[in-house]
């Protein structure tokens, strides 16, 4: 995927953010929600580059062209699934029914006491994994990802809980591999989002409805690196206060012959978009890269 995503700044101000955030945790999940309806209208009429983006995206998922109802309603679908974080995020998970698909594999992480590469993408909420895991034997989850990406939210949720503590192993730092190691080997898991990649990043054309779509190379390498299972995940927001966790074995973590690692790379590249496409088609709202994934 096109590394224009690193480019966005974030469009919303700490004062605004700040303020949902006091709503949310201080009027309830119900008047915050409202809220959204206004917000999202007003990112539908003034953000055309993600507009024509969601469209184009959407016009695939849903195999019609896709009317300004579902570019307003995949807005919707996103704004939820970010003001659920900050009571995900708090711990404040009896808000929440989650329906678990795989918990076999769930229970197997646990019983195991290994850790666990967790491959995901911008598919509704990672941080809905975070209570899978509280309610699996306080299994931890850490998100590896570029901290800047979203430095305005946790900055305010820190603010306003001063205990919080974002379960995020940042990259671009010299301990970052060391951190990720070591999580690793206390048999925690790591998730790294796979469908957006850095602009010198190496990237593999997969299919994605019919159209090649670049998939970077770096998450699936790094797995096959660090030498432990795999699993697909995928925390999909049904509506409400809904959500329903996948977990698809990908990779038992056995060690790969050198010979043999790029096209291993490459075919659990081509599994992924397989599997996200299967999961848009079904949850067609739910993917939130209001970018050009074609690069069109």
């Amino acid at each position: 995927m096109s590394a224009a995503w690193r480019t966005h700044e974030e469009r919303s101000t700490v004062g605004t953010l700040r303020l949902m955030v006091w709503i949310a945790l201080h009027l309830g999940r119900g008047v915050a929600r409202a809220l959204l309806l206004p917000i999202c209208l007003y990112f539908l009429l003034l953000a055309p580059r993600a507009r024509r983006a969601s469209r184009a995206y959407l016009d695939a998922a849903l195999g019609r062209r896709a009317r300004w109802t579902d570019v307003y309603r995949h807005l919707h679908c996103f704004a939820s699934t970010i003001l659920d974080r900050v009571y995900l995020l708090n711990g404040r998970d009896d808000r929440f029914a989650v329906n678990i698909v795989g918990e076999d594999i769930a229970h197997e992480i646990v019983a195991s006491g290994r850790g666990h590469i967790f491959i995901g993408a911008h598919l509704g909420s990672f941080e809905i994994m975070h209570t899978v895991g509280r309610v699996h034997g306080g299994l931890q989850t850490w998100m590896v990802m570029y901290e800047e990406n979203a430095r305005k939210v946790t900055a305010v949720l820190r603010s306003i809980n001063p205990d919080f503590n974002a379960p995020v192993i940042g990259l671009g730092h010299i301990d970052s591999m060391l951190r990720i190691k070591e999580a690793l080997a206390r048999g925690e898991c790591v998730g790294l989002l796979a469908d957006r990649g850095l602009h010198d990043e190496k990237t593999l054309d997969c299919q994605f409805f019919g159209r090649p779509m670049p998939i970077p190379l770096g998450p699936f390498r790094l797995a096959l690196m660090l030498g432990q299972p795999v699993v697909l995940t995928f925390g999909l927001y049904l509506g409400g206060n809904r959500y329903e966790v996948h977990f698809e074995r990908l990779a038992d973590g056995m060690p790969v012959d050198r010979a043999q690692r790029e096209a291993v790379v490459a075919q659990w590249a081509q599994t992924f978009a397989a599997r996200l496409e299967h999961h848009c088609r079904q949850h067609p709202y739910n993917w939130f890269n209001f970018f050009d994934v074609w690069r069109s």
